[in-house]
């Protein structure tokens, strides 16, 4: 890379062609300073810093010339050399329209602000061109300069229009105001130096002006005020202009109403937005009028920009937006053009908005104006390497420093580079390098870099005419889906594909293409499916059981056709249909999960992390970093954030599992780790909405102050730590509140009535249905007393219920229950607890009747024997008998062996009755055995949404010895 060179302090320094320029400006502008009387500053650095400027800029020199008093009012200012504050653009263009030189008429506004706009614009060209600005600095100095020059004459005009007309009401009565909004470069605050202001006006609603005599439509009056603004800021007069405007981008553009009110807006963008208009509107900011109700028109239009789901059904449109760009670079022959031609702005533009309008409406940092952000966060959220945004951030930094360059020389809306010697030396100097060609060098460079990325967009449509193989055989295919029953070489084709049963296969694609659904699909839609149906064949073959693989893709075809940007997912991602085909073969369950999920397609794409699943950290990142762009009382979008975390997690533990890449303990390990993340962000949010409107409570187990006094206990599958894919969570909620009321709000509740409300929160978010579903389905019943208790029990009544009153089965839960997020003090007091409970002594007969009948009332209710059938869970000899042994063990032995206490999962349970010598090691290895057998077995026939049973003959020797072992421990009462 070349490194641009400082700039030149002395014009001397300066290449010859630019002495001569500098030395006739610098004498036009002394004697215009003498004839006027103004006194030149006396530094010499100064001076030499001007004449040099002189050289890069017509118009600084010829704006000083004509008015020779502005450069002492820049100098003592001490304007040219610091930066401004935040609002001190509007401050100041406030203050002119407030003081003594206010103006009284609409002549006089136009030429306030227009020898407001010379004054601002020579110090931003000034501290541009000598290097005292950053890009970043100059962008929003312009568009601060103009949303201030809008707002004030806005407000200017409109008292005097409400002299004229009267005030303009709405039907309510209420007080109507104009609403502008930036589009382009203002609205993402990045207005070049010699840029037009793209505007939108709106109004909020239909109404009349108050004027008794005369009233005027609300249409009228803000339509008389829109041309006067726009005749007061564009217009050219002796003074010149202050910002060109466009109104292009309004409804119907130049032939639309040049103000419309907020419903007609939206219905136009609902029922005939286009998608260049989607794209627009990426870049929307209200920026002068009414600001509040411009911000909820935006929010109403938000919609039609950024879609509920990942976009990809934007991609044709897309598509066909960059080959018009490619066609206008090649028929103009704009190549010299840095905004328009190959690797220019307008390509960087189109490639971090391209990912605004597909993913925007799902990751909503991405609804961002400022292009150099979205870069930033395109990166940061890894949906391009960071190689990329750096190159595409340089090259837009170094481009729009060009632009700069080029349109201060005489303030001109230019992108092309020049064409003569001393223009390119001139813009070359400009830019800190020695010559043209160290310049040209470094802006090829810049350019080649962002054409790549640009070309690599949108990969080309694969050629339906391409002389291979493969595009034969799809061509073939397209023709069965077409006429799936009357195609007569249909058979042979799939044949040649890789179906085993072609018929089978001509069954499957006759019932969608006869699909009520299908037939209803918008002309789009069945474009997409059309292409795709193929594709899906083709690998489909490839597979096993080819037959098998097409129905259960074609099931999930069936769901989500109608979403069709999900068919245009598949499409425009190969590698993703081909994933999804792998992942049908393995198993029908993850084809359902994604049939109910249909968002999770997305996963698809990125196999490096599709069957990786993500340990604990990463989880927490992940979602920290998801729920952290929400703001804290959007209960709904928290609820859709989690529920989307929880289904993405999920997919890539089942990716793992299906490819043999997890074993089954680390499954389950997986699956908790999730359940619990999600149950210690649920609790977070639950606690802090609660506390933001009651206060906080006091709590202290045991004498001891706590955190939070609030405790979230997993009992059963998650407790044991044997999630599957379905699993409830069976939850205990405690608590350690003190007597007394929360403190810090203005709205205090009882301490018990606040924990109350934590837990009917979590239960709220953990199980209503949201749009993308629910998190997890719960089950309360193991609290104290069950389904009659109340929700949250203090510790001290939890202690006291199982001391006094729980049945034996309870306590064999509690064998399995675990704290899994909440307060750590309560966590031990828990503990404390259930190893007491646990260590009880017992009454060996008692206890091993109590078991046994338990265990024969569960299998009443729940096993419904059948001929040849083995219920891997609740038969005889099955999985259930040799967790309730465990738990008999445990209850029998634990106050002697204090180690039984310490886990809650069967397999270390096992381990420890080994080591303890309660069970004989042999006893206890086919056990353990057997138990990870059965899970094993449930848990490939969940996969493959089949229930818990085998053939009789599949586990009868592990039954036979189960059997055994049962009655050698627990006699037999069966």
């Amino acid at each position: 890379m070349t490194s641009p060179r400082q700039p030149f302090s002395s014009p001397q320094d300066l290449p010859v062609e630019l002495v001569k320029d500098s030395d006739n400006k610098w004498e036009n502008f002394r004697n215009a300073a003498e004839q006027a009387g103004v006194h030149l500053p006396a530094d010499p650095v100064f001076v030499s810093t001007l004449r040099t400027v002189f050289s890069f800029s017509d118009f600084i020199a010829r704006s000083l010339t004509r008015r020779p008093e502005l450069l002492p009012d820049l100098v003592e200012s001490g304007d040219l050399e610091r930066t401004y504050e935040k609002n001190e653009m509007a401050a100041r263009v406030r203050n002119v329209f407030s003081g003594p030189s206010a103006p009284d008429s609409e002549a006089a506004l136009c030429r306030t602000l227009r020898r407001l706009r010379i004054r601002e614009m020579l110090r931003i060209a000034w501290r541009d061109l000598t290097f005292r600005a950053a890009l970043q600095e100059t962008m929003a100095d312009l568009s601060n300069l103009a949303e201030a020059c809008i707002d004030q004459a806005l407000s200017f005009l409109y008292e005097r229009q409400c002299l004229a007309s009267g005030i303009p009401l709405g039907s309510d009565g209420s007080r109507q105001h104009l609403v502008v909004i930036g589009m382009g470069k203002l609205g993402g605050k990045e207005l070049n130096f010699s840029s037009d202001v793209d505007l939108v006006f709106a109004y909020p609603y239909p109404g009349e002006t108050d004027c008794a005599d005369r009233p005027v439509s609300n249409d009228v009056f803000f339509s008389i005020l829109c041309r006067q603004l726009i005749r007061a800021i564009g217009a050219t007069t002796p003074d010149g202009f202050v910002f060109r405007v466009d109104m292009r981008l309004r409804p119907y553009g130049e032939n639309g109403p040049i103000v419309t009110h907020f419903d007609a807006m939206e219905e136009y963008y609902q029922n005939q937005g286009r998608e260049w208009e989607r794209y627009a509107w990426i870049k929307a900011r209200i920026v002068a009028g009414d600001k509040k109700s411009g911000e909820s028109l935006l929010s109403r239009l938000r919609p039609f920009v950024y879609r509920k789901y990942l976009d990809y059904g934007a991609f044709e449109s897309l598509r066909d937006m960059k080959q018009k760009i490619s066609s206008e670079v090649a028929r103009k022959g704009i190549r010299k053009n840095i905004k328009l031609g190959p690797g220019g702005i307008r390509e960087i533009e189109f490639f971090g908005q391209m990912f605004q309008l597909i993913r925007g409406g799902v990751v909503s940092v991405l609804q961002e104006p400022s292009i150099q952000k979205v870069l930033s966060i395109l990166s940061r959220e890894n949906y391009i390497p960071a190689e990329t945004c750096h190159e595409l951030l340089e090259a837009y930094v170094f481009l729009r420093n060009t632009e700069h360059r080029l349109q201060e020389f005489s303030d001109q809306q230019t992108h092309t580079l020049p064409e003569d010697r001393v223009g390119k030396i001139r813009l070359a100097v400009s830019m800190g390098f020695a010559d043209w060609a160290s310049f040209e060098t470094s802006l090829l460079r810049h350019m080649k870099n962002v054409h790549t990325h640009f070309e690599k967009l949108l990969g080309p449509e694969a050629s339906e005419e391409a002389e291979n193989p493969e595009q034969s055989l799809l061509n073939d295919l397209k023709k069965i889906w077409n006429v799936p029953d009357k195609y007569d070489k249909g058979p042979d084709v799939l044949s040649s594909a890789g179906f085993d049963d072609p018929e089978k296969a001509i069954i499957i694609l006759n019932d969608l293409s006869h699909d009520p659904a299908t037939r209803s699909l918008s002309a789009g839609g069945r474009t997409r499916l059309d292409k795709l149906v193929p594709l899906i064949l083709n690998e489909a073959g490839r597979t096993e059981h080819p037959e098998r693989v097409l129905n259960r893709i074609m099931d999930l075809v069936r769901t989500i056709e109608k979403r069709t940007n999900y068919l245009a997912l598949l499409l425009e991602n190969p590698d993703a249909l081909v994933h999804l085909v792998r992942l049908a073969e393995a198993s029908p369950w993850i084809v359902s999960f994604l049939a109910r999920h249909p968002v999770m397609l997305d996963e698809l794409l990125d196999p490096r992390t599709l069957y990786a699943p993500p340990r604990r950290p990463e989880l927490e990142a992940e979602i920290r970093k998801r729920l952290g762009r929400i703001p804290p009382d959007d209960l709904e979008s928290q609820m859709v954030e989690l529920a989307i975390f929880r289904q993405a997690a999920t997919l890539r533990v089942a990716a793992a599992d299906v490819t043999g890449a997890l074993p089954l303990m680390k499954v389950s390990d997986a699956l908790s780790e999730i359940a619990e993340t999600v149950l210690d962000n649920v609790l977070e949010l639950s606690w802090n909405h609660l506390v933001r409107r009651h206060g906080s409570p006091t709590c202290i187990p045991k004498g001891e102050p706590c955190d939070r006094g609030f405790l979230i206990v997993a009992y059963g599958k998650l407790g044991g730590l044997e999630l599957g894919y379905g699993s409830d969570l069976d939850l205990v909620f405690l608590h350690a509140g003190t007597e007394g009321q929360t403190e810090g709000s203005e709205n205090p509740v009882d301490n018990p009535y606040f924990f109350s409300r934590v837990g009917q929160r979590i239960i709220h978010m953990l199980t209503t249905p949201s749009p993308a579903g629910i998190l997890y389905e719960t089950d309360m019943r193991l609290r104290p007393d069950g389904s009659s208790g109340i929700l949250v029990v203090h510790i001290d009544a939890f202690s006291g219920y199982q001391e006094e009153k729980a049945w034996t089965w309870e306590h064999q839960a509690l064998i399995k229950a675990r704290p899994v997020c909440g307060d750590a003090s309560l966590r031990n007091c828990f503990e404390d607890v259930r190893r007491r409970i646990l260590a009880r002594p017992r009454n060996k007969e008692s206890l091993k009747e109590e078991v046994r009948r338990m265990r024969e009332r569960m299998r009443k209710e729940l096993l419904k024997p059948e001929p040849d059938v083995f219920d891997i869970k609740q038969d005889i000899g099955g999985l259930v008998d040799i967790e309730f042994l465990v738990q008999y063990l445990v209850l029998l032995n634990a106050h002697r062996h204090s180690g039984l206490t310490r886990w809650t999962d069967t397999v270390r349970l096992l381990q420890t009755l080994t080591q303890t010598g309660i069970m004989d090691s042999r006893t206890g290895t086919f056990l353990k055995e057997a138990y990870l057998a059965y899970r094993a077995a449930v848990h490939r026939l969940n996969l493959q949404e089949k229930p818990a049973k085998e053939s009789e003959r599949r586990f009868r020797s592990f039954r036979k010895e189960v059997l055994k072992i049962w009655e050698n421990y627990m006699g037999s009462n069966r």
